[in-house]
């Protein structure tokens, strides 16, 4: 089947990122589905350990297998992985060292957590080395088993050493399995095939955050993809300019509302509401100018109402496909 053209033909990881509080993993889930309609097939990936994935979707949690969670628009699958360092290091063990019962009973004795404290970059590169596999892997027939994977990648702050620490553990193992690995990890994560999206909100923090983190993986080489704006608040155009408060009053009073005392009371409160959303306003108009100067597609997502349930996730990757980021 033919994908329809979006921002991201050709990449096959998207790798979502943001501050905490942004909605980084609703976003990541909201993505996944929105690639998966029409048919496709998508691996959504959860590398902190949090069991983000089965919240959003209202699941239990999720164990260290991959499994279908979710049907998108128009009949694709949304499977999902919540990785375990420890269990992918026993993976790792078998694939390269044929060491799997070998490795669990290191792990009853604690040596795989004390080899991933010691080195802890190690720790990342099993965990993107799982979804680089993910990325490559063909069936019998040599179809690709996942049409896109999706990333719930480490906050802003992190992400850039979270995806570059191959590069560290390449330095530390210049030969061997652990130097093929790490090779092969970068080989996904630095390529055309990836793009790394940021969640913000249009308040200052997570602004700069997000154009700090760009600028940090650009020096790192590594592929900036999109800026998901979530949260945006609908604003009447009509509120913009001076606001009457003595004509209000005479509406609130026109309206029933109140008499000629509480009718000033009530027009004073709601002056004071329609000033404060003037100035968020602008504050969001002051952000939305600073994240164009990032140069990468944007994309706005609403401030889901009843909050983001199922219902919502469906309403935010409908969004996303909308504005043709996937």
């Amino acid at each position: 089947m033919r994908s329809r053209d979006t921002d991201w033909d050709g990449v096959r990881l998207h790798v979502v990122t943001g501050k905490g509080g942004t909605g980084k993993t609703t976003v990541a889930a909201a993505l996944a589905l929105a690639l998966a309609a029409g048919g496709r097939k998508v691996l959504l990936v959860e590398v902190e350990g949090r069991q983000g994935i089965a919240q959003v979707f209202d699941l239990p949690p999720l164990p260290y297998e991959e499994r279908k969670i979710a049907v998108a628009p128009g009949g694709g699958d949304v499977h999902a992985l919540a990785i375990d360092p420890e269990e992918a290091m026993l993976e790792y063990l078998e694939m390269f060292y044929g060491l799997k019962r070998m490795g669990k009973a290191l792990t009853k004795m604690g040596v795989v957590d004390f080899a991933t404290t010691i080195a802890p970059g190690l720790r990342d590169v099993l965990v993107t080395g799982k979804t680089s596999e993910a990325v490559r892997r063909r069936d019998r027939t040599g179809k690709r088993v996942y049409d896109t994977v999706v990333m719930d990648a480490p906050p802003t702050g992190r992400v850039t050493r979270f995806l570059n620490v191959t590069q560290e553990v390449a330095g530390l193992a210049r030969v061997g399995p652990v130097r093929t690995h790490a090779d092969m990890v970068r080989g996904v994560v630095a390529s055309p095939e990836t793009a790394v999206h940021f969640v913000t909100l249009l308040e200052e923090m997570p602004v700069q955050e997000t154009l700090d983190g760009v600028a940090e993986l650009r020096a790192a080489k590594l592929p900036v993809g999109g800026i998901f704006i979530n949260m945006v608040r609908s604003v009447d155009p009509t509120l913009d300019g001076p606001f009457d408060v003595a004509e209000l009053a005479m509406g609130v009073k026109a309206a029933g509302l109140g008499d000629d005392g509480n009718a000033a009371v009530i027009a004073e409160a709601l002056a004071g509401e329609v000033t404060e959303q003037q100035r968020r306003a602008e504050l969001e108009r002051t952000e939305r100018d600073a994240l164009e100067t990032a140069a990468v597609p944007r994309y706005e997502l609403p401030l889901l109402a009843d909050g983001a349930d199922l219902a919502g996730l469906y309403e935010l990757a409908e969004a996303i496909r909308t504005q043709g980021a996937a």
